[in-house]
């Protein structure tokens, strides 16, 4: 897990010499991941969920405690050693000195500090080998930050999710309490994922020949029946 984004990115096969890649981009609370993984299944591949790598050497490195804000690349690297990317059922999943911390990884220490690690370029790195190992051999659907753009430049597939700030608010609450939010939890959600995303901009960028998918009006049934269309119509090559 040595060589760089650009690299690797250089050394890519044509596409049709790949297995099929559905790459899934777009500003955190989107729906890129629960999206990604109801599509793979519909189209019978593994779902990879890139995010999760950047969470999983976020909780890494918070069990060595200390103040995020003071973290270093090599630190993060370090505790991320501790991190394994094992296949689960159709898809990938992070695990901590082997055992699973889904849990850990959607909590609020994780999600306040998870920002400022995927900023690291060599923890960058470190993701993107992760992702490229796990798509090497397998179709898969892959979602998270860079996708279309530094990982995977050649997918046959690109998509890139947005939605209004205060539906990707209401949508994440009701994930999380599971109930209807009142508009001060969503206001409140808003601001804290405006923010998000301007922290996230440098690694939230739209492939050039990335379909573009406003779901603010779309149910994700909706979402998932548009993407596996055109992963269908890039299979058949349109027939």
């Amino acid at each position: 897990m040595t060589s760089n984004v650009s690299a690797s990115a250089e050394g890519e096969a044509p596409v049709t010499d790949r297995p099929l890649v559905v790459a899934i981009d777009g500003p955190a609370a989107s729906g890129k991941s629960s999206t990604a993984k109801w599509v793979a299944a519909e189209l019978g591949i593994s779902h990879v969920d890139s995010g999760s790598l950047y969470r999983a050497a976020t909780a890494a490195r918070l069990r060595r405690g200390g103040d995020p804000a003071q973290w270093t690349e090599r630190e993060v690297l370090d505790a991320a050693a501790d991190v394994t990317f094992v296949p689960v059922a159709r898809s990938m999943s992070p695990r901590l000195l082997g055992e699973p911390v889904d849990e850990e990884l959607r909590g609020a220490a994780v999600t306040a500090a998870v920002s400022l690690v995927a900023k690291m370029p060599g923890v960058r790195d470190w993701v993107n080998t992760c992702v490229r190992e796990a798509a090497d051999r397998l179709p898969v659907v892959v979602d998270g930050r860079d996708m279309g753009t530094a990982v995977f430049p050649q997918a046959q597939l690109k998509i890139f999710l947005i939605a209004d700030p205060w539906e990707r608010a209401r949508r994440r609450l009701i994930q999380r309490l599971e109930r209807r939010p009142t508009d001060d939890e969503i206001a409140a959600e808003t601001e804290a994922l405006v923010h998000r995303d301007a922290k996230d901009e440098a690694q939230t960028q739209r492939a050039p020949d990335a379909v573009l998918m406003d779901t603010t009006f779309l149910t994700q049934q909706e979402q998932v029946e548009r993407i596996v269309a055109l992963a269908r119509s890039v299979t058949t090559g349109g027939r």
